[in-house]
């Protein structure tokens, strides 16, 4: 099996319109047909991406200043949605652009999808940011594919074939994590961590990632872990493809959606890593649960270091659910 899921295709056209089904409910077959597609659509979207001048491109906002849509996004949600269900008719969509309050991920296979995980970056010309393709089966991330367009840098995954990462159309993917042996997480004083701001910038959420950031980088005589350092590079997507790359040893977050993880998740479980809350305590989320604690793959101490994580936290909590 991990022989033929290293076999990428980028032609729209040979993959079949059937999704494919076993009986069970939770035991879908996982063909390569929705990676390959999947991948297609992202190479189409990154040519979209690539073409558009964000200085030339009428853009507004959603919730405020700094949450930002763009026309590009808006247009390339319409390509793919449009390729993904031409290809899988009977396979719903939920998108960024044209999700609607009160929209629910439901069991059957659905399409999750970020046009543009990192619009800061894309109208700024930051070269960080990405096409992100989820398939969620049951409610469970099951596919995976990534595409940052400026690096040609690609990472996928599909439910029980493991993880990869390609960088130009011509080099083979390499298997994630990318190190051969990955090396023990220990501590958080030996971490490299990834967080965002996100675009609420006030109220007790808010308050809970500023302090929440101040504890990681605070010295340990102050009560703070004192982490190597942290990491700020505006797309919720690229940051968990770096954790399941072993880039990052962790990634925090709150605020985000189903569309910003789903894809990563399933890299990143099948890299060997984990997604817990990011509040304490719940080692199961949901993927729309909103916040997120990713941690790579490492042959000791994933717990003891969420755990370390959570208790650094004291009784902050975040809470979306309004």
């Amino acid at each position: 099996m991990a022989r033929e899921a290293t076999k990428f295709t980028d032609d729209v056209g040979d993959v079949s319109p059937i999704l494919m089904v076993a009986s069970s409910q939770t035991d879908h077959c996982y063909t390569a047909d929705f990676r390959d597609t999947m991948i297609a659509v992202a190479h189409e979207a990154g040519r979209m991406i690539l073409a558009a001048n964000p200085a030339d491109i009428p853009s507004g906002t959603k919730l405020n200043a700094v949450d930002i849509v763009t026309e590009a996004d808006q247009a390339v949600e319409k390509m793919v949605a449009g390729k993904l269900s031409a290809a899988f008719p009977s396979v719903a969509f939920m998108g960024e652009e044209t999700y609607k309050p009160g929209m629910k991920l439901g069991p059957e296979p659905t399409f999750v999808v970020d046009p543009i995980d990192g619009t800061t970056n894309f109208i700024h010309g930051f070269p960080n940011a990405c096409i992100s393709l989820g398939l969620a089966i049951d409610r469970t991330p099951s596919v995976g594919v990534i595409y940052n367009p400026w690096q040609d840098l690609l990472f996928t995954a599909v439910k029980g074939q493991g993880a990869f990462m390609t960088r130009g159309r011509d080099t083979a993917p390499r298997r994630l994590p990318l190190a051969a042996t990955s090396r023990p997480l220990t501590s958080l004083g030996e971490a490299l961590v990834a967080v965002e701001w996100g675009s609420v910038r006030d109220g007790p959420n808010f308050d809970v990632k500023v302090e929440t950031f101040r504890r990681l980088g605070a010295s340990k005589e102050t009560g703070g872990a004192m982490v190597q350092s942290m990491r700020s590079l505006g797309s919720a997507a690229l940051n968990i493809a770096a954790v399941a790359a072993g880039e990052l040893d962790l990634y925090w977050e709150g605020g985000c959606w189903a569309w910003d993880v789903c894809a990563g998740w399933c890299i990143l479980h099948e890299a060997g890593g984990r997604m817990v809350s990011g509040n304490p305590g719940d080692w199961e989320p949901e993927v729309d649960g909103r916040v997120y604690l990713a941690v790579r793959g490492a042959p000791a101490g994933q717990k003891e270091i969420v755990e370390e994580f959570w208790n650094l936290m004291g009784d902050g909590r975040m809470d979306y659910s309004s």
